[in-house]
């Protein structure tokens, strides 16, 4: 009796002790162990005040990572942005994207064996199941269904082989050159990977999709499967807990590690953070976290269009009876200048106050020149950096004088003499 009652004694312990070591636990993409989001909160406390004392940069455990600005693709942050890395669900992304565009999302389609078959996490579909695209689009996004991928992968390229070559055709169509797919799922494989960089100019694209965007940003949706409903939730843990936060994708294999993809809004600054690899969910977690309070801290919208318009009118104001125009009909330039390619522009705000706009224009002209003729460029310079540019074109036809111009000239003169 006592020897059973030290070994209850010694088990009670241990229990005790896994425990307080292990956080509750929720399922996750490919099975990944995810901490309580009662725990978010008190990470973002955490996370706030680690950041390298050298040069005020987030101090993050994840082997990759990337903010881009949504607006312009610009990068607010990158750590090894441009590293092959394999990204697991996140994979998931793209799936969802093909699916939207290529499906009628209305359409029941019946669950294969194989995709029933397929492991890792799971909506639980079995063999036989009818259930529609929309509801399996909502089963692959939001708890990461492998069974899913697979089963609306056969649907759209008749086998996981045959969607992978839809999936690099429309990586290379978005630009994507040092991306690759081997699964609908991204279970690990060895030429399935992307870089941080690219994996977010993918979600900013597939976010322009209101369907997608939709998805992405549910916490909770009811699927129905051979007529019965279910509930599933994101496995996001971001998503409702960190301040603007929308969307996107989680991601775990043991190749790709912890991973986490999120788009966040505060004010006029929309971003996308990508972390890659990180060790551990908490990680995962605390390095989004890091990272958008980085940026939304660090990066201010500056509309640069209004700044090169006032510096251009102020300039046209001082210069325009500066320009000289050989042998031309006229004395009268009109000047216009194209649109920036952004409008608006995040700015480090260190850097706002060094802001400086920089106008070379050609002010002596040969007759004929043409109107839409380039005369200048207008540059945008962040110290040393150029942000911008735009060029300087003539806005008006300058044609050259002719012999009766000439005669005119002269006859003029000649008047203004005898006066």
């Amino acid at each position: 009796m006592f020897k059973n009652w030290k070994l209850l004694k010694i088990f009670l312990l241990t229990l005790m002790l896994i425990y307080s070591l292990t956080p509750c636990i929720l399922a996750d993409d490919n099975n990944e162990i995810l901490d309580d989001n009662s725990t978010i909160n008190s990470q973002i406390v955490e996370t706030l005040e680690t950041s390298s004392p050298e040069t005020n940069l987030p101090d993050i455990n994840s082997r990759a990572a990337v903010v881009i600005d949504r607006a312009t693709n610009t990068i607010l942050y990158g750590k090894k942005e441009t590293e092959h890395r394999k990204m697991a669900s996140t994979t998931k992304i793209m799936t969802c994207l093909l699916v939207i565009e290529n499906c009628d999302l209305s359409e029941t389609i019946e669950v294969s064996k194989k995709s029933a078959g397929t492991g890792g996490s799971r909506l639980g579909l079995k063999t036989g199941d009818k259930i529609t695209i929309n509801d399996l689009l909502y089963g692959l996004m939001l708890c990461s269904g492998n069974d899913t991928a697979v089963a609306l992968a056969e649907h759209i390229g008749g086998s996981i082989e045959g969607f992978a070559e839809i999936m690099n055709n429309r990586a290379k169509e978005l630009g994507l050159e040092n991306t690759h797919f081997v699964t609908p799922h991204g279970l690990d494989a060895d030429e399935h990977y992307t870089t941080a960089y690219e994996l977010a100019k993918l979600t900013n694209y597939a976010l322009n999709n209101e369907i997608f965007a939709k998805i992405v940003g549910t916490k909770t949706y009811s699927v129905t499967i051979n007529g019965y409903p279910k509930t599933i939730s994101n496995t996001n843990e971001l998503l409702g807990n960190l301040n603007g936060v929308y969307g996107v994708k989680t991601g775990f294999t043991n190749g790709a590690n912890r991973c986490l993809v999120t788009a966040c809004k505060r004010n006029n600054l929309d971003i996308i953070c990508v972390v890659l690899g990180a060790d551990t969910k908490k990680f995962r977690t605390q390095d989004s976290i890091k990272l958008i309070e980085y940026s939304f801290k660090t990066f201010t919208p500056v509309n640069v269009q209004e700044l090169v318009n006032k510096k251009f009118e102020e300039w046209k104001h001082e210069n325009i009876n500066c320009f000289e125009i050989i042998k031309g009909q006229t004395q009268n330039v009109e000047l216009k200048i194209n649109p920036l390619e952004y409008s608006t522009l995040p700015i480090n705000n260190n850097s706002i106050k060094d802001l400086n706009i920089l106008i070379n224009c050609k002010q002596i002209l040969n007759a004929p020149v043409l109107k839409d003729s380039y005369l200048g460029k207008i540059e945008v310079y962040s110290g040393e950096e150029v942000l911008t540019s735009c060029d300087i074109l003539l806005n008006c036809n300058i044609l050259k004088k002719n012999m009766f111009d000439y005669f005119i000239e002269i006859l003029c003169s000649y008047r203004n003499q005898i006066n």
